[in-house]
C-alpha cells in the first residue's frame, strides 16, 4: 500500500499542476480571471465547491487523526493540501501514516 500512496501522491501533484501551469504561462497570475473561469458554469462551480468541502474535511482529519496517531510531518500534508489540493494532500498523509506504521515502535 505504501507504494500505491506514493504513486498517488506524485500523480496528485503532477496532474493538477500539469493542467494549471500552461494556464498560468498563458494568463499570468490573474486571480480574477482564474476565479471567473473556475466558476464559468454550474458544473464547474459544483466541482470546485465539492473540492473545497473535501479539502476542509481533509484538513480537519489530518489535524485530529495526525495528533491521535502522532504522524510525523503531517504539517507537510496540510501544506500540500493548501498549495496543491486534496489530490496531493490525502495520499501524502496516507503515505506518511502508513510509512510510520511500518516502522518498529520503541
Amino acid at each position: 500500500m505504501i507504494r500505491f500512496y506514493l504513486v498517488l501522491t506524485l500523480l496528485g501533484i503532477f496532474l493538477p499542476y500539469g493542467a494549471f501551469v500552461p494556464w498560468l504561462v498563458s494568463n499570468g497570475l490573474d486571480i480574477s480571471l482564474l476565479l471567473s473561469e473556475a466558476a464559468v458554469n454550474p458544473i464547474s462551480l459544483f466541482a470546485w465547491l465539492d473540492v473545497l468541502i473535501a479539502a476542509v474535511a481533509l484538513l480537519g482529519f489530518i489535524v485530529v487523526d495526525g495528533q491521535r496517531h502522532e504522524v510525523k510531518y503531517r504539517y507537510v500534508a496540510i501544506l500540500g493540501t493548501l498549495s496543491v489540493g486534496v489530490s496531493f494532500g490525502l495520499p501524502l498523509y496516507l503515505y506518511l501514516k502508513e510509512k510510520q506504521s511500518l516502522q518498529p515502535q520503541p
